[in-house]
């Protein structure tokens, strides 16, 4: 068996007719030596942001010397990216031997279970200090969730997603994330709204937890420089600390992270503030406010709902003052597309669609229909090599190009601009 069919395998699995729940990865795990059991875990939840906190976090401990597992999803461009180690993604020849050893063990688990399996054999085969874990659908019943309690349940940012699983209000979807809180361990909250802390709240008493809990505090957040090469900022009057990432946002994320590391140094792991400033800086999550090309601009972005094209747009907005902006884009057809498309509006000067290699995917063709219908000028295109060529080629040295709407089509793109240097 090549990487190539493991990953084949894997994929084979649905999830249709399946219910929610951990019996089966609890089973499957049991069968494999719960290896769970063994490792440390920092355990991540959240509706944007999660999986640049968890890279953010997973460079920081693996500058303080730990060897770190990162688990997240999905991959951008290789499947192997779900599962790393200190940075580096798992090598063909581990995801084939791993594979074959879950599969040989499995019964009726869902692809994302299998995956949660492959990800904890391989953590503890790599004989990882910590673990950096990101859920993969809301918390409470997410497969991940099998673990014993965290050193650290972290929650991101909470907005109006999965809402046919999660629940349709705010509360609800952060009673499911906060499913992750379990007795005795920390728990870090990017601070929000009232309801959403109080929700927290109410779980942490409702786990008996012994922990902290933990919430940033934006008021002591201070910008000191950003620009097309990251941010610099300071938090708590400590730094100036860099981050590469791009995007307003994002050191709402960085000090979720510095939050979290300060919950482990009071656990007693020995994270310095040396490494914290070097793991942010070395700190990498390609395809989220990127900029992959200078002259002209390029900036890749997955925002796949409306909360995080509104982000962009923000971010865009302080970047690139004042400039009419080239958009790259392709949207699936049953997320909030629309209101995704107006917070793009106000900055484009003109869109080049394409549609998404996924069978959820709207057409080109009808978004670029949609857009032109508001009064800018859009044209839709019959691949994705073709849209890029075509955005290229209508930017001059001084403008910008964006590529944004679905993660889906970020990796390819991606790789294509790896392609073109």
């Amino acid at each position: 068996m090549t990487d190539v069919e493991a990953v084949e395998l894997i994929h084979q699995r649905a999830w249709v007719g399946q219910k929610p729940g951990l019996e089966r990865i609890r089973r499957l795990l049991d069968r494999l030596g719960n290896p769970q059991n063994s490792l440390k875990f920092v355990h991540i939840a959240g509706s944007n942001g999660k999986g640049s906190t968890a890279a953010m976090l997973a460079s920081v401990l693996t500058a303080a010397g730990l060897k770190t597992g990162l688990y997240t999803s999905p991959h951008l461009w290789r499947f192997h990216e779900r599962f790393q180690v200190d940075g580096v993604p798992i090598s063909g020849d581990d995801l084939v031997e791993i594979t074959a050893q879950v599969l040989e063990a499995a019964e009726d688990e869902t692809e994302f279970e299998l995956m949660t399996a492959i990800g904890m054999v391989h953590f503890l085969r790599s004989r990882c200090d910590i673990v950096v874990l990101e859920t993969g659908l809301g918390g409470r019943l997410d497969s991940t969730n099998i673990i014993p309690a965290p050193e650290a349940a972290v929650i991101t940012n909470i907005g109006l997603e999965h809402t046919e699983f999660l629940g349709d209000t705010l509360e609800k979807i952060a009673a499911e994330k906060a499913g992750i809180i379990k007795p005795g361990c920390d728990v870090v909250l990017y601070r929000q709204s009232r309801e959403v802390i109080e929700t927290v709240e109410d779980a942490c008493r409702r786990a008996g937890n012994s922990g902290r809990l933990w919430l940033t505090d934006p008021k002591t957040l201070e910008m000191v420089s950003s620009g097309p090469e990251g941010q610099r900022f300071r938090y708590h009057r400590m730094g100036p600390f860099h981050i590469p990432l791009l995007g307003e946002y994002q050191l709402y994320n960085a000090i979720t992270v510095l939050e979290t590391v300060a919950a482990l140094r009071l656990r007693g792991w020995g994270i310095t503030w040396e490494a914290v400033n070097r793991g942010l800086s070395r700190a990498r999550w390609p395809g989220r406010m990127e900029l992959v090309r200078r002259c002209p601009d390029v900036i890749l972005d997955g925002g796949h709902n409306p909360q995080c094209l509104e982000a962009l747009a923000r971010s865009l907005k302080k970047l690139y003052p004042g400039k009419k902006m080239i958009f790259l884009t392709g949207v699936l057809a049953d997320k909030d597309w629309s209101a995704m498309m107006e917070e793009l509006l106000p900055l484009a000067r003109e869109f080049y669609t394409i549609t998404p290699d996924s069978p959820r995917a709207m057409s080109a063709a009808a978004l670029a229909a949609w857009l032109e219908d508001r009064g800018v000028k859009a044209i839709a295109c019959e691949s994705a090599w073709n849209g890029l060529d075509r955005a290229l080629a209508a930017a001059g040295p001084q403008d910008m190009v964006c590529v944004t709407g679905s993660l889906y089509m970020i990796g390819e793109v991606r790789h294509m601009l790896e392609e073109l240097r």
